[in-house]
C-alpha cells in the first residue's frame, strides 16, 4: 500500500493526530506572537527633546509653568502629528537650532519600548528598521536552514533544534542593553520560531489521510492568530518591553519536553528508506486510534522505492519545464500575501484612534479569513480560494484610493473595513499558500521548497516597510493611499496567477519529482488527443456532427 492508503486505513485523523496537532499548536501560537513582537518592542512613541537642568522632565505636560517652558525650549512640530519638533532645542535667543542628545517620551501607550530605552530615534531612528530587518532576514535564513536540516535528519530533530534556539535568545534578549546584542537574539528568535511554525505544519501534513489535510492546514493559522491576540493582551496589560519578552520566553521552556512527545514524520522515514520504522510508526498510530491494520508488510515496493532518493536537490524544481512556472507563481503567491500581511499592520498606526484596538481588531481579522478558507478550500478547491481571497483583498486595498482622495475624516471608519478586509484576504491567502505548496510540492523536496517559498515571504515583508514609507515621499492624498494601491494591485495580480495552477484537493500527495509534474498533465493529454483525433477526421473528410 502506498503512505496515504495507510493513513486512512489507521485513521485519517483519529486520535493519535488529534493529540500531536494540540501539542503542534503551542508553537504555530508561539510563532504568531514572535512575527509581531518586535513591532510592538520597537514602537516610537511620541516623543520632544528634554530640556536641559529639568531633571523631572516629562513628555505630558505637568501644568502652566511647564508648558511655558516647553514653548521657550522647544520648537513646534512642522508635521501634524507631532506637538513638537522631535530632534531640536532652541539655540541663542532662538536664532538658531541646536541638536539634542537626551529625550522624553510619551508614555500613554507603552511605558517602556527598546527604542525608548537606547534612543533609537532622530539621526539613530534607522536602527529601527535595521533591526526588523535582521528580524525577518532571520526568518528567510532560518526557514532555508532549518528546511534542509528536517529534510535531511529529519523533521523531529529540526524542530527541537528550533526550541532549544527560541528559547536561549527569548530569555537572553531580557537583558539586552544594545542594538547590536538584541538585533543577533531577534535574528535567532525570527530564525528558530518561524521554521517551527514551517515544520510543524508540515509535519502533521505528512500524518493525515488526503481527506483531512486541510485540518491542520487550516487550524495552525487560527493558533497564529491567537498567538497574536496573546501579545496584544500581554502589551496591553504589562506596556514594557522587558515583561513582555519574558511573556514571551516562559512558554518556550516547555518545548524542553518535546522530544520525548513528538513522533517523526512516517514519510520521511520512507524517504530514507527506514521502513520498518515508518511501519512500527504506523501500527502505533493505528493501537491510539483503536483500528487495525493487515500482520504482512504495509508498504508495496513502489511506496519504497519512490521517495527514496535523498539526493535530489531543490534546484531540480527550476529545471522541470513543467515545474518550473508553477513553483514562480506560487513563489510569488508567498511574496505578496505576505508584504500585504504585515504592510496593513503596519500601517495600522495611521487608521487612529486607540493603538491597542486597531492592533486587536487586525489580530482579530484573521479569523474571518481562516474561517472563509476553511469553508472554501474543500468546496471550490485550493486554486480558486486563493484566487479569490488574494482578487478580494486587493481590491478592497485599492479601494481605499477613493476614500482618501474623495472623502473626508468622516470616511475613516470606511477606511477601516476596507483596511481589514484586506487583511482578511492576506491571512486567508496566507493560510491557502501553506496547504496549496505543502500539495504541489513532493516528499523528497517538500520542506526544502517550503522553505525556499517562505524565503520570497521574507522578502515580501522586508519590502513592505519601504512601500509604507513611499506614501512620506510623495506626499498628499495620494501618498497615503499610494501603499495600499500597491498592495493592492500585487494582490489582484497574484490571484489571477493562480489560474494557471493544477488543482490538488482530494489529490494524493506526490512523492517524487514525476509524481509532482504529472499534476495537471492528464487533462492537457486527453485534450491533446482529442485534437489530434479531430485533425485525422478532417484529414480523412469525415463529417463530426455536433454533440
Amino acid at each position: 500500500m502506498k503512505l496515504d492508503e495507510v493513513l486512512e486505513k489507521v485513521g485519517d485523523f483519529g486520535w493519535y493526530q488529534k493529540r500531536l496537532y494540540i501539542l503542534l499548536n503551542i508553537p504555530a501560537m508561539t510563532c504568531g506572537a514572535f512575527m509581531m513582537l518586535i513591532i510592538i518592542q520597537l514602537y516610537t512613541p511620541l516623543h520632544r527633546c528634554k530640556i536641559q537642568g529639568l531633571d523631572n522632565d516629562t513628555y505630558a505636560v505637568q501644568g502652566d509653568w511647564h508648558q511655558e517652558l516647553i514653548n521657550e525650549t522647544i520648537p513646534p512640530s512642522t508635521d501634524v502629528i507631532n506637538l513638537y519638533d522631535k530632534c531640536h532645542v532652541f539655540g541663542g535667543n532662538k536664532s538658531s537650532l541646536v541638536e539634542c542628545k537626551d529625550w522624553v517620551y510619551d508614555q500613554s501607550v507603552f511605558y517602556s519600548t527598546l527604542t525608548s530605552k537606547i534612543h533609537m530615534v532622530c539621526d539613530e531612528s534607522l536602527k529601527t528598521s535595521h533591526a526588523q530587518m535582521l528580524f525577518y532576514f532571520g526568518v528567510l535564513v532560518g526557514d532555508f536552514v532549518y528546511g534542509v536540516i528536517a529534510d535531511v535528519w529529519g523533521r523531529k530533530i529540526s524542530l527541537y533544534i528550533g526550541f532549544v534556539v527560541i528559547l536561549g535568545s527569548s530569555v537572553g534578549a531580557i537583558w539586552s542593553a544594545s542594538f547590536e546584542s538584541y538585533s543577533i537574539l531577534q535574528f535567532l528568535a525570527g530564525g528558530s520560531s518561524h521554521a517551527g511554525f514551517v515544520i510543524s505544519v508540515v509535519l502533521m501534513v505528512e500524518f493525515v489521510g488526503p481527506s483531512k489535510r486541510v485540518i491542520p492546514g487550516t487550524g495552525f493559522q487560527f493558533a497564529f492568530a491567537a498567538g497574536i491576540i496573546y501579545l496584544a493582551g500581554v502589551s496591553y496589560f504589562l506596556r514594557d518591553w522587558v515583561y513582555i519578552q519574558v511573556a514571551m520566553a516562559v512558554p518556550c521552556a516547555f518545548y524542553m519536553s518535546y522530544w520525548w512527545l513528538m513522533p517523526e514524520s512516517p514519510r520521511w522515514f520512507l524517504s530514507k528508506k527506514r521502513v520498518e520504522e515508518a511501519e512500527a510508526l504506523m501500527r502505533r498510530v493505528a493501537e491510539v486510534n483503536k483500528t487495525e491494520l493487515p500482520s504482512e508488510n504495509l508498504f508495496d515496493e513502489e511506496e519504497i522505492s519512490g521517495p527514496r532518493n535523498k539526493n535530489v536537490s531543490v534546484l531540480r524544481m527550476f529545471t522541470s519545464k513543467v515545474l518550473l512556472p508553477r513553483v514562480l507563481i506560487m513563489f510569488f503567491n508567498w511574496f505578496v500575501v505576505c508584504m500585504i500581511y504585515y504592510g496593513v499592520v503596519m500601517n495600522v498606526e495611521n487608521l487612529g484612534g486607540n493603538y491597542y484596538l486597531n492592533f486587536f481588531l487586525m489580530a482579530c481579522a484573521e479569523f474571518p479569513g481562516y474561517t472563509i478558507c476553511f469553508l472554501l478550500v474543500d468546496r471550490i478547491g485550493r486554486r480558486l480560494s486563493q484566487c479569490l481571497c488574494m482578487v478580494v483583498g486587493g481590491l478592497a486595498c485599492i479601494c481605499t484610493l477613493f476614500v482618501i482622495l474623495y472623502g473626508d475624516e468622516s470616511l475613516s471608519p470606511l477606511l477601516i473595513v476596507l483596511s481589514l478586509i484586506g487583511k482578511i484576504g492576506a491571512s486567508a491567502g496566507f493560510a491557502l499558500v501553506y496547504i496549496y505548496t505543502a500539495e504541489l510540492l513532493p516528499t523528497v523536496v517538500r520542506n526544502a521548497g517550503m522553505g525556499a517559498s517562505s524565503c520570497f515571504a521574507r522578502i515580501g515583508i522586508m519590502v513592505a516597510p519601504y512601500i509604507a514609507k513611499s506614501g512620506e515621499l510623495i506626499g498628499g492624498k495620494y501618498g497615503k493611499a499610494h501603499p495600499l494601491v500597491i498592495f493592492g494591485v500585487m494582490g489582484v495580480v497574484a490571484g489571477l496567477l493562480c489560474l494557471l495552477l493544477p488543482e490538488t484537493m482530494n489529490k494524493k500527495l506526490p512523492e517524487t519529482m514525476e509524481d509532482s509534474e504529472r499534476f495537471g498533465i492528464k487533462k492537457f493529454q486527453i485534450k491533446k488527443a482529442m485534437e489530434i483525433e479531430i485533425q485525422v477526421d478532417e484529414s480523412q473528410k469525415i463529417l463530426l456532427s455536433k454533440v
